[in-house]
């Protein structure tokens, strides 16, 4: 709430002189300074530091992809890009090193540099990340007497030696602070106490290990574990969680760190997608620096593509898109990315009372309600802050964590209204400058899927593209192979007994193929006719797809993490072939002893029903086959020539593990580009030879979706979901980097029996925005800040609340759908007027934003000519579309 009277409002933005380094350039920014840490904050140059980081990993992405992103990053108020380092990607090979392409960690941290942020390196080697086999290298686990993440030689040893290969090389490209580089952070292990009690004396000995091997090699900024509250005293403990209010360090002398706030979560195939809502999200960020946090991570800012065979398991899908600010294909998640941007404005004015408190002062302000007042105090003089720096600061949050009810409470003889669930920021302890429930930024609508929580898109079809652009996007022309259906190749090998699948694919592949023959004689014939039964296949578990297959017919499936398996066979008298084909769908990325977990088939195989009783398969000779023959012949190779491809007639009835290729092209511009895959069962999909990833159309459960998300209350993965009783994910990042204008060459492996004809190009493009503020909304924030980093007063003119409407990059507002200053009703694509309306609405907010790629309008009667309704508090809502203006004045979406 505002103070009352005109002229001069308040002057205390003059005072924030500390956060005018958000602003400085990269020059200045990499001078060589040191970094330390007291007990209340990260301590920069001498200073403290109050710090927001955005998580965005790098192999998740292109290179071609990633200025825009750290740009959007830096844009929207972090200070720090943190990522995870991932191992076997960077060692597919032991002692062959990959540090290009994807994997290029070099230049994604002079990216970072170049762009005035600083880098928090998360090395691990252990990232879990919804990653293959949590970032481990498989080869690791055949390391003779080798166990995982223990007191163990042999795994101390390979991963000392990772770890000192990452530091030594950005010791050698002068990344670290101390050098001019970017670096402040670093993190050993992840979240190893969840599982330590698991390994007994020897993970406590390991924790103690891995931090003095991690000290040992004189990286010269402060290292971090998370979820780990026996960490030794150099090194930071933090949280990773939905809410960190309530967290604090095994010690005294260490701040508060967050290293995992998850601004979303992840999704597996065959569930529902999640959501979190911002206002729930900036509700825990502002706990968490009421409380006394000081350095706030998002797991993730950007989640990307988990492109190959990345993904980890069991079960995660190929999108990693986490519902972050940033979508899978590198645009702006709106309401999520603006309100956030919002809070980091607001929290940024605060930044001298934070640094300079030692710790706040509480207020309880009613039985659900509370303050918490960051004022300077004499703690504060050893740490290069002049008398003048400090005076007069002082920022107070206001919290109602009653999820019902709004409150009104006093503080500082002021009356404040409260939201349920939020939290009000006021940077000079009296004027709220933003709310956590109260979302002002724009909206950008998605016309496909869900209408919960509209956040990114329209997707085009490729019949409009071509209609629109004349581009054939798809080829009516299809080319197929089928895939042989058992042991392809001189490379398999005979054996006795059920081997272990990893021990023999070391995951080159999803697939092996274990092959025996079973003797059927007339007697089991009979008796089965006899029984009126049939004989069945029994296995003790499997994961995470089985196929099984009877004298080349594929006769059952059977999907899960370590499932029984019995199906009844069909055998003929004589000699039957039984082939039995094992799929990962990615390893095993969390918990302890994943290097014990294997895949495959566990246990006794046999079968049942005969005369003579079962027959135990497990001893038998089993011939095995790694992997598909279209894989090692690389059919995905365009030059390849050793595939005998047909034509595809359309019409034909769908085939299981079968090859398709043609080739398609895609429309200019810059819009994201998707494959949507809907018409396709389960398989994998390459462009111009880049592996996409795997695909599927498993559907989700048709319950657990609400159709009103309510951001009040504590938030969990099961809350506010959507896409029930559909497929998980039908579309398909394909990197405009990886695309030619025409002739892109496309190849399918379908296991299950798609129809390749279904499959289109889909672009991706925010067309429609959507934005509705209040006069009680908060003021322009960015104007604000700005303000303060000149030292200039703000008048009561500057503090009317606007709103804010921008289309992406190479578009500009094409159209103003619906418009109206009073008492609009509904939301997003549902407007319509009130009983008090601005005549002049659509015109002035037309006048205002066509033909420009953003705007700006006051919430005020002056601006719309008159007030409809008097002593009424007004809102403005919008509805515009995008568009890009074609060389002939017209418009295209």
């Amino acid at each position: 709430m505002l103070s009352s009277g005109g002229g001069r409002v308040f002057a205390w933005l003059c005072v924030c002189v500390f956060v005018s380094s958000i602003t400085l350039g990269a020059s200045e920014w990499f001078k060589p300074f040191n970094v330390s840490y007291d007990h209340r904050a990260l301590i920069l140059d001498g200073h403290r530091r109050f710090l927001i980081s955005a998580g965005i990993h790098y192999p998740r992405s292109t290179p071609e992809m990633w200025p825009d992103l750290i740009a959007k990053t830096k844009e929207g108020g972090a200070d720090v890009i943190e990522t995870y380092v991932f191992w076997n990607g960077h060692e597919p090979v032991r002692g062959q090193y990959n540090f290009e392409g994807r994997y290029d960690l070099v230049k994604f941290a002079k990216l970072v540099a170049s762009n005035g942020l600083y880098f928090f390196l998360r090395i691990g080697p252990y990232a879990c990340a919804e990653w293959n086999f949590g970032g481990f290298p498989v080869w690791l686990r055949d390391i003779p007497g080798i166990e995982f993440r223990t007191n163990n030689e042999p795994f101390k040893e390979e991963m000392k030696r990772f770890v000192s290969k990452v530091v030594d090389l950005m010791r050698e490209e002068m990344l670290f602070s101390w050098q001019g580089g970017p670096i402040i952070l670093l993190q050993i292990e992840n979240e190893y106490g969840n599982i330590e009690s698991s390994y007994g004396n020897g993970g406590k000995e390991y924790i103690k290990w891995a931090a003095n091997m991690a000290l040992s090699l004189g990286a010269g900024v402060p290292w971090v574990m998370c979820r780990q509250t026996d960490a030794p005293y150099d090194i930071i403990d933090t949280c990773n969680a939905y809410y960190c209010d309530g967290f604090k360090p095994n010690s005294h002398n260490k701040p508060t760190f967050w290293t995992e706030n998850w601004d979303g979560w992840y999704a597996q195939w065959g569930e529902s997608l999640p959501h979190r809502p911002v206002e729930d999200l900036a509700f825990a960020v502002a706990r968490f620096f009421q409380r006394g946090g000081s350095l706030q991570n998002y797991y993730m800012y950007y989640g990307g593509t988990n492109f190959g065979r990345t993904a980890g398991g069991p079960l995660q899908i190929t999108s990693y898109d986490y519902d972050a600010p940033i979508d899978e294909y590198g645009l702006l998640n709106e309401p999520k990315w603006g309100h956030l941007k919002d809070l980091h404005a607001a929290l940024k004015l605060c930044e001298p009372a934070l640094v300079a408190a030692d710790s706040p002062t509480y207020i309880k302000l009613g039985p659900k309600q509370e303050a918490h007042v960051y004022q300077a105090d004499v703690h504060t003089e050893g740490l290069n802050l002049s008398l003048s720096q400090i005076s007069g600061k002082c920022s107070a949050f206001l919290a109602n964590i009653d999820e019902h009810k709004a409150a009104t409470v006093t503080f500082h003889g002021q009356t404040y209204i409260i939201p349920p669930w939020s939290v009000s920021i006021l940077p000079d302890c009296r004027n709220t400058v933003f709310n956590t429930a109260k979302v002002g930024a724009q909206t950008s609508v998605k016309l496909v899927g869900s209408d919960l929580l509209p956040s990114a898109f329209i997707l085009l079809p490729a019949q409009q593209l071509v209609h629109r652009n004349g581009i054939s996007n798809i080829s009516k022309s299809w080319m197929t192979r089928k895939e042989p259906m058992n042991i392809w190749s001189k490379s398999n090998f005979t054996a006795e007994d059920i081997w272990e699948h990893l021990n023999v694919t070391k995951d080159q592949s999803d697939y092996l193929w274990y092959s025996t023959r079973i003797y059927v004689s007339d007697g089991d014939v009979l008796f089965w006719k006899e029984n009126l039964a049939h004989p069945k296949l029994t296995i003790d578990s499997v994961r995470d797809i089985l196929r099984v297959f009877v004298n080349g017919q594929l006769i059952g499936t059977f999907v899960g993490n370590w499932v029984k398996v019995v199906q009844t066979l069909q055998l003929q008298p004589g000699y039957n072939n039984l082939t039995l084909l094992t799929q990962t769908v990615g390893l095993q990325n969390y918990g302890a002893f994943i290097e014990k977990d294997g895949a495959g088939i566990r246990g006794t195989v046999k079968i049942t029903g005969f005369e003579n009783g079962h027959v135990d398969l497990s001893k038998s000779l089993w011939t095995y086959q790694v992997g598909l023959q279209g894989e090692f012949l690389k059919f995905y190779n365009e030059e390849n020539e050793n595939a005998e491809w047909v034509e595809l007639t359309p019409g034909a009835p769908p085939s299981t593990f079968t090859w398709y290729k043609t080739y398609f092209d895609v429309p200019g511009g810059n819009d994201p580009v998707a494959l949507d895959f809907e018409s396709m069962g389960k398989g994998q999909v390459w462009v111009n030879g880049h592996h996409i990833g795997r695909y599927w159309t498993r559907v989700s459960p048709k319950s657990g979706c609400e159709r009103v998300c309510d951001y009040r209350g504590a938030y969990d993965s099961d809350k506010c979901t959507t896409n029930c009783g559909k497929p998980t994910q039908t579309l398909y990042h394909v990197p405009r980097s990886w695309l030619k204008a025409s002739n892109n060459f496309l190849v399918i492996l379908e296991e299950t029996g798609g129809n390749p004809f279904g499959i289109s190009v889909k672009l991706h493009s925010a067309s429609i925005v959507c934005a509705q503020v209040t006069e009680s909304h908060h003021p322009p924030l960015q104007k604000l800040v700005n303000a303060s980093l000149i030292g200039q007063e703000v008048s009561s003119n500057d503090m009317i609340p606007e709103m804010q409407l921008r289309c992406r990059a190479g578009h500009i507002i094409s159209s103003i759908t619906f418009a109206s200053f009073g008492t609009p009703k509904g939301s997003c694509q549902s407007f319509s007027r009130g009983n008090c309306h601005a005549p002049s609405s659509t015109s002035i907010v037309s006048k205002v934003c066509l033909g420009k790629r953003s705007c700006s309008i006051k919430i005020s009667s002056a601006v719309f000519e008159d007030d409809p309704c008097p002593d009424v508090a007004k809102t403005l809502s919008v509805e515009a579309r995008c568009a890009s203006p074609s060389t002939n004045g017209s418009f295209q979406l």
